[in-house]
């Protein structure tokens, strides 16, 4: 995994698992990949920085279950409460965070909560029931992907503990591809 120069055989593998259906139509372009990332200080990391601007901005098929959403659009069910998502604040965890069951202070915890939810990462789609996957675009875990719920936090990868697949977008698509139903706990 290399957030910061796309791989040309992790991309193939992009196109493979979502196919090429509109041969690229529904991609966003590097122009307008350039112009987000200028409107929020960030660069997205490869290889979704490539995969958004030239294969596609989302997809009905997945992952996760309900299809994975266009760069910058939220899932249905997103409480967010209307404020404005800040991408270039760093995504503040760098391990697995079950706050069900912290004995932090409420305050802190619910400070550092709503950093999770709000800083330093783009939400990829959801799986449901306020389960929704996030890519880190800033801070240590730039290129992770992360599932969030209404209980905790987890970092995708099996060199986390959290599956057998490996980190990042590509393996996180990868894993989908090859494993229906896709999300395993192992």
């Amino acid at each position: 995994m290399n957030p910061d120069q796309a791989d040309p055989a992790e991309l193939a593998e992009l196109r493979a698992a979502f196919g090429t259906g509109d041969g690229g139509a529904s991609a966003l372009g590097w122009e307008a990949v350039r112009a987000f990332e200028a409107d929020h200080g960030i660069v997205l990391p490869e290889p979704y920085r490539s995969f958004v601007a030239e294969i596609t901005d989302g997809s009905s098929s997945g992952p996760p279950e309900y299809g994975l959403l266009p760069l910058a659009e939220l899932p249905d069910d997103w409480g967010g409460g209307g404020r404005e998502r800040e991408l270039r604040e760093a995504f503040p965890l760098a391990e697995a965070w079950m706050w069900e069951e912290d004995e932090e202070p409420a305050d802190d915890a619910g400070r550092l909560l709503d950093r999770v939810h709000h800083h330093g990462s783009v939400v990829l789609g959801t799986d449901g029931c306020a389960m929704n996957w996030h890519l880190v675009v800033t801070g240590p875990h730039r290129g992770h992907v992360w599932l969030i719920t209404d209980v905790g936090a987890v970092p995708f990868g099996a060199q986390f503990g959290y599956t057998t697949a490996e980190p990042g977008f590509a393996g996180w698509v990868r894993h989908w591809a090859e494993h229906k139903p896709w999300y395993d706990a192992a």
